[in-house]
């Protein structure tokens, strides 16, 4: 229909202009000195381990490894060096052959020592990402493949336009809301293909997201939450202060919300169009009412899925407010919680409406396009 595209093109222009307003026109930032390790990270290989009481005191006291490690890159490369770690709960416990990364620090006076920073996971990291790239490819084929080209687009623009643009000092909320359309398009029409089936799904995410915002921006602003209580505020606010922290909840509020709602309007537009393959001579009214008995069971389930997905992302903070055995209200409304509940609750509201919002879309344009399905074919272009 050409309603459609007449809805569809302005919005993809605006979201091109907003990529060129706020674009960030240093590129990636540097990164900040006050932040990070004083030493030169360089991968090592444990080659050997012995255990044994912390500074030669009794049997009984604190126990030590002493483990014996060949540097594998960086200035010192191919040199053994010993490192001292303190055995106990909460720090690494080196076995014979980890692969490690170590901290190279050198001192004027002491010369150049070594410590223990991280274990090294490129190769089991890649191993998975190659495992899940096959999964998908196996089972969705040209659509899983366009999938995971959609996800190499996401990640390229939180890495060269979210992050770097919110750094320089733009707004976190604006960035947030053009990045997100400006993935929701390329994702979209990539997996599912330019017709109205996928045209209707976009129209249905942005008009949540645009729900999302707003609703985000009233609470944030009546609850007095000003992102200030976490660890990473602390440090934005010493090494970027230039960043908005409010409006970067805000942002996140909207990032967060993104990939649940394509999963549900994509979801809500398939079932219209199946239905209106099933039966061509049913009404709009028809339409809408079956696919929203099939929105209200997939509400239903993901609801659960953002909260249970929020409340694990806080479980060690949760577990701690249990600890101090606060009262459930002060948890509750305590900053840290609250932008939980905010982010979890608005996230909800956008995603239950865009239900409905994209169910009623669908079955209209399903019925006035005109079209007549014939076996399983797939939507007409979105002209």
């Amino acid at each position: 229909m050409r309603g459609l595209l007449a809805v569809v093109a302005p919005l993809a222009a605006l979201t091109l202009i907003g990529l060129i307003v706020l674009w960030p026109r240093d590129g990636v930032p540097d990164r900040s000195p006050r932040l990070g390790l004083p030493a030169q990270l360089v991968n090592a290989t444990v080659t050997g381990v012995e255990t044994r009481p912390c500074g030669g005191g009794p049997a009984t006291a604190s126990q030590c490894q002493t483990a014996a490690v060949r540097v594998t890159s960086g200035p010192d490369e191919g040199q053994t060096v010993d490192l001292e770690l303190t055995v106990g709960p909460g720090n690494p416990s080196l076995e014979d052959g980890d692969k490690i990364i170590v901290g190279r620090v050198v001192d004027e006076t002491l010369g150049t020592f070594y410590s223990f920073a991280d274990y090294q996971r490129r190769a089991p990291l890649l191993l998975l990402a190659a495992l899940f790239a096959g999964v998908v490819i196996a089972i969705g084929r040209l659509r899983g493949l366009a999938a995971l080209a959609g996800l190499v687009v996401t990640f390229g623009v939180l890495v060269r336009f979210v992050l770097p643009a919110i750094l320089e000092g733009k707004s976190p909320m604006l960035v947030a809301i053009v990045g997100s359309a400006a993935v929701t398009f390329v994702i979209m029409y990539l997996a599912h293909g330019f017709n109205a089936q996928t045209t209707t799904a976009l129209l249905g995410t942005i008009a949540a997201l645009g729900l999302i915002g707003i609703l985000a921006g009233v609470f944030v602003s009546a609850a007095n939450i000003f992102n200030l209580g976490s660890e990473e505020a602390t440090f934005l606010q010493v090494s970027a202060s230039q960043v908005d922290l409010r409006g970067l909840l805000l942002g996140g509020v909207i990032i967060g919300s993104l990939g649940v709602l394509n999963d549900v309007t994509v979801t809500q537009a398939s079932a219209v169009w199946q239905l209106h393959a099933a039966n061509p001579a049913a009404g709009i009214a028809d339409l809408y009412r079956r696919a929203m008995r099939v929105g209200r069971d997939h509400i239903a389930s993901t609801v659960d899925t953002l909260v249970l997905a929020y409340a694990g992302a806080s479980l060690p903070l949760l577990l701690l407010f249990t600890l101090a055995s606060r009262p459930v209200g002060d948890v509750l409304t305590g900053e840290l919680v609250a932008e939980e509940i905010v982010r979890t609750l608005v996230g909800s509201i956008g995603l239950v409406a865009s239900v409905p919002i994209t169910t009623g879309l669908t079955a209209f344009v399903a019925k006035r396009s005109g079209y007549r399905p014939k076996g399983d074919r797939q939507p007409p272009p979105a002209h």
